[in-house]
């Protein structure tokens, strides 16, 4: 009897033991996956509150076109910024912001814009349509796909550093 009842209670406490054991792992495991959530989540508000910004930027460069205010994007554009026209034609900065400074829109409208970002990087994509007088003093009206890629600068400013439009037929 004696041998029972040493045993007993020592199996009984080992199996205690491992219920408590399974209830701190489930307790962990909880904890651990809350943790990891919280986590994603705050990465998922980042990248939003990124893309919402650059957006922010897009609209910004929209609304210049729509004041025929070239002073508007000037700020948005990288030191060595490139765009590829429509037609081919690549120009520099200086030369896009001549070209938006002589352009005169009547209508001007972005269409299906998103960003999608990747770590420093950001890329804009939509369709453009506008109405106006070119540089030329020609009427024009056109209807465009466009990729922008913008660049989280060092000081933290987002600029663009490269334009693309091709024509939508």
């Amino acid at each position: 009897m004696t041998c029972t009842q040493a045993t007993g209670p020592s199996y009984q406490g080992s199996k205690i033991e491992t219920n408590r054991e399974k209830s701190m792992k489930r307790i962990w495991t909880v904890c651990l996956i809350a943790l990891l959530s919280l986590g994603s989540a705050s990465l998922l508000q980042a990248q939003t509150g990124t893309e919402k910004s650059v957006a922010a930027l897009e609209q910004q460069w929209l609304q210049s076109q729509k004041t025929n205010n070239s002073e508007l994007v000037a700020p948005l554009l990288a030191e060595k910024f490139i765009n590829t026209g429509r037609d081919g034609k690549v120009t520099d900065r200086t030369a896009t912001l001549a070209t938006a400074k002589a352009t005169k829109y009547n209508s001007v409208d972005y269409d299906d814009l998103k960003v999608t970002v990747f770590g420093n990087t950001a890329i804009a994509t939509g369709g453009f349509s506008a109405k106006g007088i070119d540089p030329s003093g020609k009427a024009f009206e056109t209807h465009e796909r466009f990729t922008d890629t913008w660049v989280k600068m060092s000081g933290g400013k987002w600029q663009c550093v490269a334009s693309h439009g091709s024509p939508v037929v």
